[in-house]
């Protein structure tokens, strides 16, 4: 038989073999694909354990396995804390505006509300914990990074200033970059209006409790994060001022491996209490009982 004769004869035989007779040659078989759909499952930032999200959310977006703490929406927050989730909200169509006329930044913010369906990187109100009646100002850092702008600090105020009035505790949820850059030193002096109405919230006998969540940096932690009656931190949360790395190049020093963890600031004497979210609620209750709280107010 010819050579050419001899090719042609494979060049058939092979022509006829499936993909699936290839693969069985080769020692392989091929595998079925598998179609996880998108958000079905959450991986743990600090051990890796994958969890389904819906049960994630059960157990208040905390890692069965580890306990981290994932980041919690002004709306969970919210709904995790008061009783039965019932909130009366304050000052909810309140909006920036471009003081500054600085590029884009109407349309960042649009394009932020859109996103989050917020309109602002905080939400204030009041309600209940434990039947203890409370104003409650939560941050969102899902929105422009809960940076703080001039209407972060004019709800901020207000609900201090409700919290005045009616003579009720406040507990600010505090999550935050820090300044907002957009609006300069509009944005800086929102750490003086809050601090102020804080301190005549002092000297008028009110109880202010501050719970430090991840991340707590910047202006934020410079003014009322740090200001309240009691200083409370989610596990691991991270709180700072500065940025770890212009530290270490100021200071020309290696810092801690847990430096500006909720853990180091207890440590250190910054905070009162670290207190898991499981537990959260019952603490804020238990403090509330024991500086005076009144159920259903006065």
């Amino acid at each position: 038989m010819a050579l050419k004769d001899i090719f042609h004869k494979k060049k058939q035989r092979y022509a006829t073999l499936t993909s699936a007779d290839v693969a069985e040659r080769l020692g392989r078989t091929k595998q079925p694909e598998i179609s996880v759909p998108e958000g079905l499952m959450s991986k743990c930032k600090r051990c890796g354990e994958m969890t389904f999200t819906k049960e994630l959310e059960k157990n208040l977006k905390t890692c069965p396995k580890c306990e981290y703490h994932y980041t919690m929406n002004a709306e969970e927050r919210i709904k995790a804390t008061l009783d039965d989730g019932r909130f009366f909200e304050y000052d909810a169509g309140m909006t920036a505006v471009d003081p500054l006329n600085f590029p884009d930044y109407p349309a960042k913010v649009e394009r932020e509300q859109k996103k989050t369906g917020m309109k602002e990187a905080v939400v204030t109100g009041e309600g209940t914990i434990g039947g203890y009646p409370v104003v409650i100002a939560v941050m969102d850092s899902t929105y422009f990074m809960g940076s703080m702008g001039s209407v972060v600090g004019e709800k901020l105020t207000r609900a201090i200033e409700a919290a005045l009035a009616k003579r009720y505790p406040i507990i600010i949820f505090t999550a935050s970059g820090g300044a907002r850059m957009q609006e300069g030193i509009f944005s800086l002096m929102q750490m003086a209006k809050t601090s102020a109405a804080l301190h005549k919230l002092s000297e008028a006998g009110g109880l202010y409790i501050a719970v430090n969540t991840y991340p707590t940096t910047g202006g934020v932690t410079a003014s009322f994060a740090m200001l309240g009656d009691i200083n409370l931190a989610e596990p691991g949360a991270l709180i700072g001022f500065a940025g770890r790395r212009i530290i270490e190049q100021t200071i020309r020093q290696k810092l801690p491996d847990d430096f500006q963890t909720a853990e180091f600031l207890l440590k250190h004497g910054m905070l009162d209490m670290v207190v898991s979210r499981k537990e959260m609620r019952q603490t804020l209750s238990t403090l509330l009982e024991l500086h005076g709280g009144v159920p259903g107010g006065e």
